[in-house]
């Protein structure tokens, strides 16, 4: 069943269509013959025709062919002369509307002698009017095509009138093609040409040929021709679909899917879609496969729709191939094989499928299925993104971006950008946010880069929600503000992002942007810790040594503690070390507390150092050393740790591990007496008393109280 819309036809067709449609019968549609054997009157076999004595409408050449037509189909139609309507000839009188008036209540097909229903009658020039579905049989019968009443030649049957339209819309059509005229400025003849079209298609779809009824609802559904209506469209394909006519079955199916002229209903779709796609329906077989894979109008089935992929994608549909190399990439209905999705995807590709060509680019860039080849992945990429394809666009400024394939240029990858982010392309606005906001490529601008990070954080693109969210916290192109910052970060932890979840507990914690609340930093927390965030294992660890926001637990804290610290997070080693010292949540032990503390003393932990420190002073859980203790402490006190500042000027005082000396000791003192530490104002205050280790009095000694705090580690 063919389709006559514009394109689908080459000018080879064409020229074989219009000369196959010039053909005409060369014989006389009026001369008198036989209407059993069809020989004609005059000639040998019958000189003379005898009429059938009870109508008068058909004649024989003998009483064999009389007996053997009347027991074959002429009996049924035998009218007596009695009851005959009174012919009504005019050549001008044109065919009558199928819904026209002729039919009236009480009047009966004359063929058939069943009353007439004007939803399915035709009215013939003669003015007598029939079931259609009688004239469609009437016309299967080897009968001199004539009205049965009155003997009227019977106009052009629907498949005449049907291949006239089309052999006058494809002369109309050449002219388009060639540019000579537009469908709204034809010359007069062509104009006049194409109502003549029109016309015989209607009176074909109207005498019920499928493909005539299918023919127009496209011109309907398109546009082309008629004023574009998809009542009409859909009036027309329920007619022939009803036939049987496949394409008309699929654009019913689509426009019940759509809900185009009809109400949206998908089990509709499903049952015509299956309809069509029985007869092998390619398009139809395709769009059944996505129903099935989506579960619309039908139970959801993976193998089902690989099943109907493959069937359309074995006759060429590219669409399908798409769909069914999809299947087998991630193995939905079919078992996973990246070697089949790229033969399948190639098959799409090869025939211009877009999507077909930016996903098997990104086989040949990771290497699945095909060798690996970020040559073979650009020209994949460059041919999607050559038809305008988002995907394939924002691939190509990757593979610019990175240098993979190409030579590296922010230039073109920023064009590629550019022209997917203009599309909606999330990734694309993203990437061409972050170089507006580094000026790689383009003008820096953290103005335009808010914008293009606000455009994919809408579409929830997780990444832009972090740098919108991070940009309104430091005020970067949009004004400061917690609460835009807080609302992105929000947007971005609940799709999990861990970053996310923790600063949110961070801006919880302290009340910015957000109520301060101690429960919900831990909440937020908690989630970022479960996901192996070491800085929020370590927060967590220190809520529940505090007991803020969660019940205080130091079991729980070591718990997290050893999570973060096991990850290397200095802080949490610190802490932990901590524990084990006091035996808190877990089993006291020196060299545990030593151990950690040391991993993070490594690390450059001032407060680890400072504790390592006291384990060599003091032989907790290591062999005593003043010079390993003095080691660690001058690496704490030149960070600013008071408390190391404080026992390193001890170490001075007393010679132990350092050489002796009076001056460096009041000098660590004087640092750790600089930040408050009232033992180290004592001590500096006493040497200054005594004139010992201070070799200019400064003013501010004369402030010193010996009174003030208790000594923590007196040098006498």
């Amino acid at each position: 069943m063919g389709n006559f819309l514009p394109g689908s036809l080459s000018d080879d067709e064409d020229e074989s269509a219009v000369a196959l449609n010039e053909k005409k019968d060369k014989k006389d549609p009026l001369a008198k013959r036989c209407d059993n054997c069809s020989t004609l009157g005059g000639s040998a076999g019958a000189l003379n025709l005898s009429a059938c004595a009870r109508c008068g409408l058909v004649v024989y050449c003998s009483k064999a062919c009389q007996k053997a037509h009347w027991k074959s189909s002429h009996k049924q139609y035998c009218v007596p002369k009695a009851d005959q309507v009174p012919q009504h000839q005019n050549p001008e009188l044109t065919r009558k509307n199928s819904t026209s008036t002729a039919a009236t209540d009480g009047e009966e097909c004359r063929i058939c002698l069943e009353a007439l229903n004007d939803a399915s009658v035709t009215t013939l020039q003669c003015s007598h009017t029939f079931h259609e579905t009688c004239m469609v049989e009437l016309r299967k019968y080897k009968l001199k095509q004539v009205c049965p009443l009155c003997r009227a030649p019977l106009p052009p049957g629907p498949e005449k009138q049907f291949e006239e339209a089309i052999r006058l819309f494809i002369k109309v059509h050449r002219l388009i093609k060639r540019g000579v005229a537009t469908w709204s400025t034809l010359p007069a003849q062509a104009q006049g040409d194409l109502d003549e079209a029109f016309t015989g298609l209607r009176a074909a779809a109207e005498q019920g040929l499928a493909d005539a009824q299918h023919t127009l609802g496209e011109f309907y559904m398109t546009g082309l021709i008629l004023a574009q209506d998809d009542k009409e469209a859909a009036r027309w394909f329920t007619k022939a679909a009803n036939q049987g006519h496949d394409v008309a079955q699929y654009f019913l199916g689509f426009f019940f899917e759509e809900g185009r002229g009809v109400a949206q209903n998908n089990k509709e779709a499903a049952r015509l879609y299956k309809m069509a796609a029985a007869q092998g329906f390619a398009k139809a077989q395709n769009n059944l496969g996505t129903l099935y894979l989506e579960g619309r109008g039908v139970g959801q089935s993976n193998l089902v729709a690989a099943q109907w992929y493959k069937k359309a994608a074995d006759q060429g549909h590219a669409e399908a191939q798409y769909s069914l190399g999809t299947r087998f990439f991630h193995g939905h209905g079919v078992a996973q094989s990246y070697s089949e999705a790229a033969r399948w995807y190639s098959k799409g590709a090869e025939q211009g499928n877009a999507d077909a060509q930016c996903n098997l680019g990104y086989l040949f860039k990771e290497g699945w299925g095909v060798e690996q080849s970020d040559t073979e992945a650009y020209r994949w990429w460059k041919k999607a993104a050559d038809q305008g394809n988002a995907d394939g666009q924002n691939n190509l400024g990757n593979l610019f971006r990175e240098g993979s394939g190409v030579a590296q240029s922010y230039e073109k990858a920023a064009l590629c950008y550019r022209k997917s982010a203009d599309q909606g392309q999330m990734d694309a606005q993203f990437h061409y946010g972050h170089l507006c906001c580094r000026g790689d490529g383009v003008t820096q601008s953290y103005e335009e880069a808010a914008r293009w990070y606000r455009c994919a954080a809408e579409q929830g693109k997780v990444e832009a929600q972090v740098a919108l969210g991070v940009q309104f916290t430091s005020g970067l192109g949009v004004p400061q503000s917690y609460e835009e910052a807080a609302f992105w970060y929000r947007k971005a932890a609940e799709q999990g992002h861990v970053k996310s979840q923790f600063d949110l507990g961070c801006l919880s914690k302290m009340g910015c942007g957000v109520e301060q609340s101690d429960v919900e930093a831990c909440q937020w927390w908690k989630k970022a810790a479960e996901q192996g965030h070491a800085a929020g294992q370590n927060n967590l660890g220190n809520s529940f040594r505090l007991g803020m926001g969660v019940a205080q637990s130091y079991k729980e804290a070591a718990f997290w503690y050893r999570k973060a610290a096991e990850q290397g997070h200095v802080n949490a080693q610190s802490d932990l070390g901590c524990l084990f010292k006091n035996g808190c949540g877990v089993e006291q032990s020196d060299v545990e507390a030593f151990r950690w503390w040391k991993k993070a003393a490594d690390q450059g932990n001032a407060a680890g150092q400072n504790f390592l420190g006291n384990s060599f002073r003091l032989g907790m859980g290591v062999a005593q050393s003043y010079k390993e203790a003095a080691f660690w402490y001058r690496k704490a006190a030149e960070q600013g740790h008071v408390e190391s500042q404080f026992e390193l000027g001890c170490l001075f005082k007393k010679g132990c591990g350092v050489e002796q000396s009076d001056i460096e000791a009041f000098r660590w003192w004087k640092k750790a007496a600089d930040q408050g530490d009232l033992d180290a104002l004592r001590n500096c205050n006493c040497l200054y008393q005594e004139g010992r280790g201070v070799i200019e009095g400064p003013v501010f000694m004369t402030k010193f109280d010996p009174n003030i705090g208790q000594g923590r580690s007196l040098f006498e």
